[in-house]
């Protein structure tokens, strides 16, 4: 592959389009069918859609906001956008007013991209509070006077003005560097205000380039992706955007998340990334129905967990008997999950926060290959990924090709290479503290295994230093909870206090089940509150607690009816829990299981 001679990513997306031509690249579901774009097409409109943005005076170096779900046309103007020489601001669509007017306002965005007349609802009254943004491209109609004041156009008229041959755009789209600012992403902001993260082209090719390094085990031939995940994450625009492109693959966009299971058996996947959060989710859900049907099947189920297991974690080899049984239980339960994933995946790929080990071992010992991965916005964002033929899933693999790793004094990881950020915009004082002598400080801690792996033990930050002066993992704690059928979130609390207290969000599905044993209200806000349902949930603290060191264990909780989301701020985009704004929500509740 040309990684290390491509330019730049407008320059890497052209030729490739060339060689795709008029296969299939990008995919929606359109009516109950799939309606494919072309390499020719997206070319296309990727050139005209450029032109658009040149002519309402968008130059080299501005800043371009794109607020859309995914769609084809994401990449797309992604790509038209680098093209002209400006630099992509992807949102969130879940974003707030407030929430766009400070990265409109922050970035200096001159113009934005919205998808639909719902998001532009949000977007547009933000863009009257931001004093550069004067130009608004929509990729569907918008009610007549909706976008006045701004220069406005929707996403056909743009093509129908502007189109022509791709060649003079790509032409010039040769010009940018490597180290050229490719796009701005806002981290999601867990521990405060979003910050802008500057990624140069280089950077992503440099990250493309270590997947396409660990995913050649894999055998790459005719790729199809799944893409559920935020283009707006840097995950998902670099493994589910710009790598598929790289290499010609076809890219599905999932129509939604509950309907993710339904398009997995319509696509059928080769490659797929998610989030720990959607892996403890299905786990959830696949127990709960084995143990629903019980009898032979969870029996049968019970043995494939259990031998998978033995085979990954036991250095001995499976008794003749163990083997036969083993061949039973993949042809009768193995081979049912895999085609639950379309029935051709050749991996999973988790990244984006920790991985429970129970949740890994759970997907393994089913036949499913799962490569946890780890890394961060201001790193492209992946560090390290397992190799599918060497998987250590306590790990989350050796670094990728090109980068380089080392644990600081203090544990820290530091990570070095062009996939590193070019800083902070706007804010210099922030990017002296993460990056020191060309190290990117990632504010996690780990170490490095005799093979070069990196296990990651906490995040920096993160860390709860109780009042005897020990350091606690939030994240494992809270990750056991979670595993149990009872607790569907929770968050832990303890910093300079004597032991740990918790915020569970009971399951939903245990609680209907539960009340209806019960002969009592299955709504979840009004079984909070009583007494035999905290019983059951105590039931499940007290089994974690039972394998936990004593300054692990969680000695008081309090009951939450109300899930944490994105939706209320709750959750970060990629489903991580926001633990300053739950802790501010909620610290009257918490410090008092301190009184009792």
């Amino acid at each position: 592959m040309r990684y290390d001679t491509w330019p730049n990513l407008p320059t890497m997306f052209f030729e490739t389009m060339r060689e795709i031509g008029e296969r299939p690249l990008l995919w929606a579901k359109r009516e109950d069918a799939w309606i494919s774009i072309s390499g020719a097409e997206a070319a296309r409109q990727a050139a005209a859609i450029s032109r658009y943005l040149a002519d309402t005076g968008i130059a080299p170096g501005d800043r371009v906001m794109l607020i859309s779900e995914n769609r084809p046309e994401w990449g797309i103007a992604d790509m038209a956008i680098m093209a002209a020489g400006a630099i992509t601001v992807p949102a969130y669509t879940t974003n707030s007013v407030s929430d766009h007017v400070h990265v409109m306002t922050d970035s200096g965005a001159r113009a934005a991209i919205v998808s639909t007349a719902a998001l532009a609802g949000r977007a547009l009254p933000a863009a009257r509070q931001a004093p550069a943004l004067t130009s608004v491209l929509t990729m569907e109609p918008l009610a007549d006077g909706a976008a006045a004041g701004f220069a406005h156009a929707d996403w056909q008229e743009a093509l129908g003005r502007h189109d022509g041959p791709a060649d003079e755009i790509a032409a010039a789209a040769e010009n940018l560097a490597r180290g050229d600012t490719a796009c701005l992403i806002y981290t999601s902001g867990t521990g405060g205000a979003p910050k802008g993260v500057m990624l140069s082209h280089g950077a992503i090719l440099s990250n493309c380039k270590g997947a396409y390094h660990v995913l050649l085990e894999l055998g790459m031939d005719d790729e199809v992706f799944l893409s559920f995940l935020p283009l707006s994450h840097a995950y998902e625009h670099t493994a589910g955007l710009m790598f598929p492109i790289s290499i010609g693959a076809q890219i599905y966009y999932a129509e939604a998340i509950e309907k993710l299971a339904v398009n997995m058996t319509e696509v059928r996947p080769t490659v797929m990334t998610a989030v720990p959060r959607l892996y403890e989710t299905m786990h959830g859900r696949i127990t709960r129905g084995v143990e629903q049907a019980g009898g032979l099947r969870a029996r049968l189920f019970g043995k494939a967990v259990a031998l998978g297991r033995r085979k990954i974690e036991s250095p001995e080899p499976l008794t003749f008997g163990e083997r036969m049984m083993d061949r039973i239980v993949d042809r009768l339960v193995r081979a049912k999950m895999r085609q639950r994933f379309g029935g051709r995946l050749k991996g999973l790929v988790s990244g984006g926060a920790p991985l429970n080990h129970e949740i890994g071992l759970f997907f393994s010992a089913l036949g499913l290959r799962l490569l946890q991965g780890y890394g961060q916005t201001e790193s492209a964002p992946i560090v390290s990924c397992n190799p599918p033929n060497r998987i250590k899933l306590e790990t989350v693999g050796p670094p990728l090709v090109d980068v380089e790793v080392r644990i600081a004094g203090d544990g820290e990881i530091l990570v070095r290479g062009e996939l590193v950020m070019q800083g902070y915009w706007n804010n210099e004082a922030a990017t002296a503290e993460a990056i020191r002598d060309g190290w990117l400080h990632t504010g996690d801690i780990g170490t490095l295994d005799e093979d070069g792996y990196i296990l990651i033990t906490d995040r920096k930050k993160d860390i709860i230093v109780n009042s005897g002066g020990d350091n606690v993992s939030p994240q494992r704690v809270e990750g056991f909870l979670t595993l149990q059928p009872e607790i569907a979130q929770v968050m832990v609390y303890g910093d300079r206090k004597p032991n740990l207290v918790a915020l569970i969000v009971p399951d939903e599905e245990f609680a209907g089940e539960w009340a209806a044993k019960a002969g009592k209200n299955g709504d979840l806000a009004g079984l909070v509150g009583d007494a035999d349902f905290r019983s059951a949930i105590e039931a499940a603290v007290e089994r974690v607690n039972a394998d936990l060191s004593v300054i692990e264990r969680v000695r008081r909780f309090a009951l939450h009816a109300e899930p944490f989301t994105v939706e209320n701020e709750l959750l970060t985009p990629s489903l991580k829990i926001r633990r300053h704004l739950i802790t501010a929500a909620h610290r009257e509740t918490l410090e008092a299981l301190y009184a009792r």
